[in-house]
């Protein structure tokens, strides 16, 4: 099917920030009693919204009460991006390929992503792909839709003026493969294979890195 624009997704698609950023909710997670592993916060938080990992971790606070879940969540969701961005500022890099990519795409692109636009602008500037961006980015907050909900993705498609069934999607996390498949668009998968429904592991691309998106991007 032919490909007129491209939908990447920021975090652990384009920029090596998905990581880093679980690292520090998993650290403040733990530092305030909840019991889970480094491998299960990752399966719980990666490409999930932050009011919903925030949730989720105020839930499983030792005798939490709603009335201090609801203010544990606004103070714990602050310190949360101001740590991550002192984990960014130290040291960040685009995923590779990333840049090589985004400067010989010919086709529209942007990015669509479920984090605020702060965040995502601090990364993709930190990394210095913003500049081949420009107003071509896509936040949730603003769009009123979160991944899995195919309502990003839509609005996208047509900021580029292109139709879904003609958009290819980039993503990394199981949120955004089901916003892209719900869409009807096409989806190129970093995710791996294991961990994935059956039933959408054969309705994606997987591919092994972004190098590897060349030849579906490229000019016909």
């Amino acid at each position: 099917m032919r490909i007129d624009a491209v939908i990447f997704d920021a975090d652990g698609t384009l920029v090596d920030s998905e990581e880093p950023g679980m690292e520090v909710m998993f650290d403040m997670a733990r530092a305030h009693g909840v019991e889970l592993t480094r491998a299960q916060a990752f399966q719980q938080f990666r490409g999930s919204r932050m009011a919903d990992c925030v949730a989720w971790i105020a839930a499983q606070l030792p005798s939490s009460s709603p009335a201090s879940s609801l203010a544990f969540q606004a103070d714990f969701t602050l310190r949360v991006r101001q740590q991550m961005e002192v984990r960014f500022r130290q040291g960040l890099e685009a995923l590779p390929g990333a840049l090589a990519l985004l400067q010989s795409l010919q086709l529209p692109f942007c990015v669509a992503t479920n984090g605020p636009r702060a965040k995502v602008e601090l990364t993709l500037g930190l990394t210095g792909l913003l500049p081949l961006l420009g107003e071509r980015i896509f936040c949730a907050y603003e769009v009123g839709s979160f991944k899995p909900d195919p309502g990003l993705f839509l609005h996208a498609a047509q900021a580029l003026g292109a139709q879904p069934r003609h958009c290819a999607v980039v993503e990394d996390s199981l949120p955004g493969v089901q916003a892209g498949l719900a869409a009807d668009m096409q989806v190129f998968c970093l995710h791996p294979r294991e961990g994935m429904p059956a039933e959408m592991a054969e309705r994606v691309v997987f591919i092994d890195g972004l190098a590897a998106l060349q030849p579906f991007f490229a000019p016909r």
